[in-house]
């Protein structure tokens, strides 16, 4: 299933931190975990490299957690405890609240260069449709028959433009085929 496992006994916190690490494109496959029992059998399982946890899972604390599991495996820990001092080398302690750019960062320096290079050099799939792909093509064309952009420049600015307009990239490429056909 996944590298990296997020135990949190929240579900929702557990997702928003998953959503963070896939939209930074570090990592895809990830398992969420809601207790330190499921995530011992996760570990136990599978080839886990990274535990994102809370101080307190509900069932053990992320010290027992770390006691059970293997040096090999690093540990995040997600606390708003500034004076807890980490027992382990393998374990790094982030604080709450974090920016999302804090949490990629330690991720990237917990994971072992070996998967994060093999990751870098994997293009990530692309789950469009044909009429997305249809729509985000023909968005394309017209930048690049109007503004004289190149593909990859055309794609960059309907990326960035759907980014600073908080739309899908796919609501943005509509966009400037609507407004295309306004143009006089």
């Amino acid at each position: 299933m996944g590298d990296i496992v997020i135990a949190m006994p929240k579900h929702e916190d557990a997702n928003r931190i998953r959503d963070a690490i896939k939209r930074s494109g570090l990592w895809e496959e990830i398992v969420i975990c809601s207790s330190g029992a499921e995530t011992l059998r996760i570990i136990e399982n599978q080839d886990v490299s990274l535990v994102i946890c809370m101080k307190s899972l509900g069932d053990m604390r992320y010290e027992e957690l770390a006691n059970y599991i293997s040096s090999r495996v690093n540990i995040l820990l997600l606390t708003k405890d500034a004076t807890l001092a980490p027992f382990s080398s393998s374990i790094v302690k982030l604080l709450i609240p974090f920016r999302p750019s804090d949490l990629i960062a330690s991720v990237k320096t917990l994971l072992p260069s070996s998967y994060y290079e093999r990751r870098k050099n994997t293009k990530p799939k692309q789950n469009r449709s044909p009429e997305e792909k249809k729509i985000l093509d023909k968005a394309k064309g017209i930048l690049m028959e109007r503004n004289l952009m190149t593909e990859p420049e055309a794609f960059r600015y309907i990326q960035k433009s759907s980014m600073d307009a908080g739309r899908t990239l796919i609501e943005s490429a509509q966009m400037i085929i609507t407004m295309s056909n306004f143009d006089l």
